[in-house]
């Protein structure tokens, strides 16, 4: 619950009630905010578009591993 959120907000920046936001299908997500979700769960964006069941992560270059 609320301390998954405060983790997403520390890792993808984006706060608790547009979290929750997203989560609910309230607010769809922005190019950005779903890259940084993808990031920080490392997985891709495909995956959490549900254009794959495969939750492993591209190959990610080095200048995409550094923003973490």
């Amino acid at each position: 619950g609320d301390v998954y959120k405060r983790q997403m907000q520390m890792l993808t920046g984006i706060d608790q009630s547009d979290y929750s936001k997203l989560e609910t299908g309230k607010r769809n997500y922005s190019f950005d905010q779903c890259r940084r979700i993808a990031l920080a769960l490392e997985t891709s964006m495909d995956y959490l578009a549900g254009l794959t069941d495969d939750p492993a992560p591209y190959p990610r270059r080095e200048s995409d591993a550094a923003r973490k």
